[in-house]
């Protein structure tokens, strides 16, 4: 047991598990943006041909999971278990998305986190044996999102400064015993933090806290620091919660320079694009992850990534009742494996 355990809530991988394969697949929003050419598939009809936006999300993750199944080895056989997960009530999403296909199925809800949480988890399962063969996945839909958590469309709310803009995709990674690929060596779990943030229209700052913890959590558990990692990038902070990480680790005397990114500061353009903070969603650390970050590392542009998976675990239910809003942060650390 201590050969798989650093710490109270570090992890490793001595088998290694391996992604083999990869997807993702988004909104004509996220196509336009700076990482526009290297999705997999930009839809431009946002409903995606369905009759709502809760069905497109559901068919924005189908989508993601046929291409990563298209690309996995032959030999591989169907997926021993999916875990995965979305923003919607009861991950309604991914429930319809599977209801179909008669895998084994994990559905989690970690907010935002829940890429990075399906990932840790498939690993897990690998690595212990229980499964060859596994597929982490996670989606979001602008416009759902909207509706559930904040106002429909229609209501033409005026969005506040540290606003995030929902993305509209999905990602998919395929988690092997055996093939070619980056490969998982490590991961940190997380808890949940409150630091008593209450305004819903400001997740960077409701999820900083959590990503702090994690990230040091991991640097203390696992015996390294940031000049161990080419890459590392949390989930869905945006440009304001950002630079609170880069604040709260300065404030240690830790400088993450010009390794530390996020993916809702790396997936739109604030320049051009209207989306205040920058992007969020369970969907946006997924389609990063599988479009951007994981072919850096499968050619060899980034040797060690630590790929930090942020979540706000609120509910419109919370929010009513002015409650304070819970955060938490999951890490995997990925490496090249030539």
């Amino acid at each position: 047991m201590k050969e798989l355990r650093r710490g109270r809530r570090s992890l490793v991988f001595p088998e290694r598990p391996v992604l083999t394969a990869w997807a993702s697949v988004v909104g004509n929003k996220e196509g336009e943006g700076p990482l526009g050419p290297e999705f997999d598939r930009v839809v431009e009809d946002s409903r995606f041909g369905a009759a709502s936006w809760e069905q497109a999300e559901t068919k924005f993750q189908q989508a993601a999971l046929e291409l990563t199944l298209e690309r996995a080895d032959p030999g591989a056989g169907e997926p021993d278990a999916v875990f995965c997960g979305d923003l919607l009530n009861q991950c309604a999403a991914s429930s319809f998305a599977l209801r179909d296909t008669a895998l084994p199925v994990f559905g989690l809800y970690g907010a935002c986190s829940t890429m990075a949480e399906a990932l840790l988890l498939a690993g897990c399962a690998v690595n212990a044996g229980y499964a060859a063969n596994c597929v982490a996945m996670s989606s979001s839909h602008f416009a759902a999102a909207e509706r559930q958590y904040r106002f429909p469309l229609a209501y033409g709310g005026q969005r506040t400064p540290t606003a995030q803009w929902t993305v509209t995709g999905a990602g998919a990674v395929l988690v092997s015993a055996k093939g070619r690929g980056p490969v998982l060596c490590g991961a940190t779990v997380g808890t949940v933090q409150d630091k008593g943030i209450t305004d819903a229209n400001n997740m960077g700052a409701a999820m900083a806290w959590a990503a702090y913890d994690t990230i040091r959590t991991h640097f203390d558990e696992m015996g390294c620091g940031p000049e161990d990692y080419d890459c590392i990038v949390t989930g869905d902070l945006g440009r304001l919660g950002k630079a609170l990480v880069t604040e709260l680790f300065a404030g240690d005397g830790v400088r993450l320079g010009g390794r530390y990114e996020d993916c809702g500061a790396l997936i739109f353009d604030a320049g051009t694009q209207d989306v205040h903070c920058g992007g969020s969603g369970a969907g946006c650390s997924a389609a990063v992850l599988a479009a951007h970050l994981l072919p850096r590392l499968a050619v060899g542009r980034c040797r060690r990534l630590l790929f930090c998976g942020t979540g706000a675990l609120l509910s419109p239910t919370t929010v009513q009742q002015k409650l304070s809003i819970p955060a938490i942060c999951h890490a995997v650390a990925i490496e090249n494996d030539p």
